[in-house]
C-alpha cells in the first residue's frame, strides 16, 4: 500500500524564503489552511487541528469522556472528526495520569493516513504495543518481548525468526487439531442448548483456545500437565495486568470514578501475579523445549525465549482468538440463514470434492469463507489501535490534506476508523460476507490491515506486521468451515465484553444436507 507521507525539511529558511512565509503567515492568519501544497499528492497543507488542553486537565477530561462518554470510543473519536472537520486531529490517549507520561498524540482516522504507522523507515515502534505507556517487563519474565522492540534493533529479526518457527514447525498439525478440539466444543454447546437452551461461546472458546495453541504448535495438552485446566484462567488474569489501564469492565453497580481510578489511574502491581505467570512458564519452558532449542540455534537465551514464546502464545493468539472468534461468530450470526446457506453449500461441496476432508486444497475451494473472514477483521479488527514515533519531520496525507508532523511525535491510528473509511467501503457500517469476492474485492484487502500492516502484504523480518498472520486467517477459515460443515443455521445473542463482544448460542440446526 502507498504510503500518504513525504518527507518535509524544517531547516532554516533564506531571508527571500522568510519573507515569502511572513507574508503567507499575514494571509493566513484567520485559518489554518496554507498556501502551499503537500509535496506527495499536491493536497491543501493544515496544521494538524485540535488540542490536548492542560496538562493534567485536558488528559483527565479526554479519559472519562474516551472510556464513558456518549457513544463509546467510536463516538469520542467521531466527535472529534466532526468538531475539527479532519481526519487528521490532535487529542490525549488514554490511559494518561498517572499510568502514562505523555498522553499527547496526533490521531490518524482514515485509511489514507493510517498507513505511515507501517513504515518503520519513517516511525519508530520502540514500546509502543500497548500505546503511551507500556506495562512493566516484570510481567514477562523481566526481558522486553518482541511486541516492544523496533525492527532497527538487532534482536528483532531472530525473535520474530523464532516466532515463524513456532508457527510453522508443526504446521501439519494445525487443521486436525483444531477440527478435534473445537469439534469438543460444538458438542458441549449442544449439551447446554439441549440441557437450558443456550450456550456461551466465549467460556468455551477460551478453554479451546489455549488448548489448541499448546497441542498444534507445542504438541502438548495443558491439561495433562501442572496447570490442568486452569490455564485460561491464568492467561486471563495475567493480561488483565497488562492492560487493564485500557480498559473498562462495564460492572453493574460500579460507579464510574471508582473504575477510573482503580483501573486507569494507578497500575496493578505485578507481585499480585507473579505465582501465577511463573506456572505458565514452567508449562512453557517444559513444553516448548524444541522451540526453545531452535531460539538457542538463533542466538536467543533460552529464559528469553521461553517468554516470547509465553507471549506470543498467550497475549498475541490466545488474546486475538479470544477477541476475534466471538466476535466473527457474531456476524455470522446476524448476518441471516440466507447467507448462512450460501455458506453451507460451499463448505460442504468442497469439502466432499476433497474425499470428504478438510484440507488446504479444501479451504481454497471456499472463496465466500475466506472472503467472510476478511469481512469480520475489517469491520471490528482484533486490535484497534497502532501507534508510532515520528522519525523525522514529514507531511502525513489524509484524502483532502496535508498534515505537518514533527520529529518525535506520537503518531496514533484508531483502525475501525480506517477500517470503515467510507471514501474505500461501500456501506462501510454493515458486514457485507461477500465483499472480498473476485478482482474488486481482491484490490480492497490492501485496506484490511488488522495485523499491522495490508492484508495483501506478508510479514517479514523488517517490519512489525504480525507474524501470525496468515495463521490467523487460517483457524477464522477453519472455524467458519467447521461450523457450516455441522449446522445450516444458527441463532445468537450478543452482549458486550471488555475485550470486544460476549455471544450466546441460543439455537443450532443441524445440516440437513
Amino acid at each position: 500500500m502507498a504510503t500518504a507521507v513525504h518527507q518535509l525539511s524544517f531547516s532554516a529558511p533564506s531571508a527571500g524564503a522568510r519573507r515569502r512565509q511572513s507574508r503567507a503567515s499575514a494571509s493566513a492568519s484567520t485559518t489554518d489552511r496554507h498556501e502551499v501544497l503537500s509535496p506527495n499528492r499536491r493536497l491543501p497543507l493544515r496544521k494538524v487541528p485540535g488540542e490536548h488542553g492542560p496538562p493534567l486537565l485536558g488528559a483527565l477530561k479526554d479519559r472519562l469522556e474516551y472510556f464513558y462518554g456518549p457513544g463509546g470510543r467510536d463516538g469520542f473519536f467521531a466527535a472529534r472528526v466532526r468538531a475539527h472537520r479532519s481526519t487528521v486531529v490532535r487529542l490525549n490517549m488514554p490511559p494518561g495520569p498517572f499510568v502514562a507520561k505523555d498522553p499527547r498524540v496526533v490521531a490518524l482516522l482514515d485509511a489514507a493516513s493510517f498507513p505511515v504507522l507501517f513504515d518503520t523507515s519513517l516511525v519508530d515502534k520502540t514500546d509502543l504495543f500497548t500505546g503511551t505507556f507500556m506495562p512493566s517487563t516484570d510481567l514477562t519474565g523481566g526481558y522486553r518481548v518482541l511486541s516492544y522492540v523496533d525492527p532497527a534493533e538487532p534482536n528483532h529479526a531472530p525473535l520474530k525468526s523464532l516466532l515463524f518457527h513456532l508457527l510453522t514447525h508443526r504446521r501439519q498439525h494445525v487443521i486436525p487439531t483444531f477440527r478435534e478440539v473445537y469439534g469438543g466444543l460444538f458438542g458441549r454447546m449442544e449439551n447446554d442448548l439441549a440441557r437450558v437452551g443456550k450456550a456461551d461461546f466465549g467460556n468455551y472458546n477460551d478453554d479451546a483456545a489455549f488448548g489448541f495453541l499448546c497441542q498444534a504448535l507445542l504438541g502438548r495438552d495443558p491439561v495433562d500437565s501442572p496447570l490442568r485446566d486452569e490455564g485460561p484462567k491464568l492467561v486471563a488474569k495475567w493480561l488483565l495486568f497488562q492492560i487493564s489501564p485500557l480498559l473498562s469492565l462495564g460492572l453493574a453497580g460500579l460507579p464510574t470514578l471508582v473504575e477510573d481510578g482503580l483501573l486507569h489511574s494507578f497500575r496493578l502491581p505485578p507481585a499480585l501475579i507473579k505465582k501465577d505467570y511463573g506456572r505458565l512458564a514452567d508449562f512453557f519452558r517444559d513444553a516448548g523445549k524444541a522451540v526453545i532449542d531452535e531460539g538457542e540455534r538463533l542466538g536467543i537465551a533460552r529464559e528469553e525465549a521461553v517468554h516470547n514464546i509465553l507471549f506470543a502464545m498467550c497475549f498475541n493468539s490466545f488474546g486475538g482468538i479470544k477477541i476475534l472468534f466471538p466476535s466473527l461468530v457474531k456476524w455470522l450470526g446476524r448476518a441471516g440463514g440466507r447467507v448462512h446457506g450460501r455458506l453451507a453449500t460451499e463448505v460442504r461441496a468442497a469439502v466432499r470434492a476433497n474425499g470428504g476432508e478438510v484440507t488446504m486444497r479444501a479451504l481454497a475451494e471456499m472463496p465466500l469463507v475466506k472472503s467472510a473472514v476478511y469481512e469480520a477483521l475489517r469491520i471490528e479488527p482484533p486490535v484497534a489501535m497502532q501507534y508510532g514515533r515520528a522519525k523525522r519531520d514529514m507531511v502525513v496525507e489524509s484524502h483532502d490534506y496535508g498534515y505537518e508532523v514533527r520529529e518525535g511525535e506520537l503518531l496514533f491510528g484508531y483502525q475501525p476508523m480506517a477500517t470503515k473509511d467510507p471514501r474505500v467501503f461501500p456501506r462501510a457500517e454493515d458486514y457485507v460476507p461477500d465483499r472480498f469476492l473476485g478482482e474488486d474485492g481482491e484490490r480492497l484487502l490492501r485496506y484490511v490491515v488488522w495485523s499491522n500492516g495490508p492484508e495483501s502484504a506478508t510479514p517479514t523480518l523488517q517490519d512489525k506486521q504480525c507474524a501470525g498472520k496468515d495463521f490467523v486467517v487460517l483457524i477464522a477459515r477453519l472455524l467458519v468451515a467447521e461450523l457450516f460443515l455441522r449446522y445450516d443455521s444458527f441463532d445468537v445473542q450478543v452482549g458486550s465484553s471488555p475485550l470486544g463482544s460476549s455471544v450466546t448460542i441460543t439455537s443450532l440446526k443441524k445440516a440437513t444436507f
